[in-house]
């Protein structure tokens, strides 16, 4: 699995991706891979939560993560710790390496006290945005692009909220690929499962999900892999359940302190790949050029200014 993001200096995303590097997230990723039902709860919460793992008691993270304290003491024997607060230590130990110099882990833990909800909202986003744009990586970019040009046919997958980036993500790529299917346009996951029959080897399959994530889309994409079909995953998280299906992984934040997920970091990552896949060559361009053309006359005109 590779994960498109790199880290740079600040942007909670790229530190989040970092950590699921390191040692202790590759245990964590394992554990949630192939552990029991509690420690995949455990080890996702503190894949996406590594920062308030560091800081939390060992109650108010048995709370959070939905175990009990036995549990999770039990859960840092299973890493090889000789309990919980040797795995806390562990944990910011890893944090700091991650996010130096150490005043960021300070500032990760101090969130504004009493802040509105719309506030914190613009606030989140804004973070979210800023943090998938620092952590995109050109090479990644371009080695997915690499991967539509060469397919024979590009399926693009989103259910629910995620059906949505999918429409925006096959509207964009669709002047500039062989063959494009919108796996959930219409007809449910009946139909979803009938238009990837044909899915092979040649074909790239772009799965889209966020919290609350599809069950449906994890299980298609699973389908799609099986068959040996590429696969890209558009999702918010090296702990998200399509990570590990994928060849290459794009990480758009999602946190949002009312909603499920937020979308907006999303939507700048497909513009970045549409972008991207556009400027690979001469060619796409003048496509981009016709299409602007064949479509001018369904536009409306603005008269020129300081006529």
């Amino acid at each position: 699995m590779k994960i498109s993001l790199h880290v740079q200096n600040g942007g909670s995303g790229a530190s989040d991706v970092a950590f699921a590097a390191s040692e202790l997230g590759q245990k964590l990723l394992a554990l949630q891979a192939a552990g029991s039902a509690s420690n995949r709860m455990i080890a996702e919460h503190l894949l996406r939560n590594p920062v308030r793992g560091a800081a939390l008691s060992i109650e108010d993270l048995a709370a959070a993560s939905g175990v009990s304290t036995a549990t999770l003491s039990r859960f840092a024997r299973s890493l090889g710790f000789g309990g919980f607060p040797d795995l806390r230590a562990a944990l910011a130990d890893t944090l700091q390496a991650v996010l130096r110099p150490v005043e960021k882990l300070r500032g990760a833990l101090d969130r504004a006290a009493g802040a509105a909800p719309l506030r914190e909202g613009l606030e989140d986003t804004l973070a979210n945005l800023r943090a998938t744009a620092e952590g995109l990586e050109p090479a990644a970019l371009q080695r997915i692009v690499a991967r539509l040009v060469a397919a024979r046919c590009v399926y693009v997958m989103g259910f629910g909220l995620s059906a949505h980036l999918a429409g925006l993500m096959t509207l964009g790529l669709q002047p500039f690929c062989q063959q494009l299917v919108n796996v959930v346009e219409f007809g449910g996951t009946e139909n979803a499962a009938g238009r990837l029959m044909n899915l092979g080897a040649e074909d790239v399959l772009i799965a889209i999900s966020f919290p609350r994530y599809a069950t449906d889309a994890v299980h298609l994409t699973r389908y799609a892999a099986d068959r040996g079909a590429a696969i890209v995953a558009l999702t918010d998280s090296a702990a998200s359940p399509l990570a590990p299906l994928a060849g290459e992984t794009l990480i758009a934040q999602s946190a949002h302190p009312v909603l499920s997920s937020s979308n907006v970091a999303a939507l700048l990552v497909i513009e970045a790949l549409v972008t991207a896949l556009m400027v690979s060559n001469a060619d796409n361009v003048t496509k981009a050029a016709r299409l602007t053309e064949a479509i001018s006359a369904y536009l409306v005109s603005q008269p020129m200014r300081g006529r």
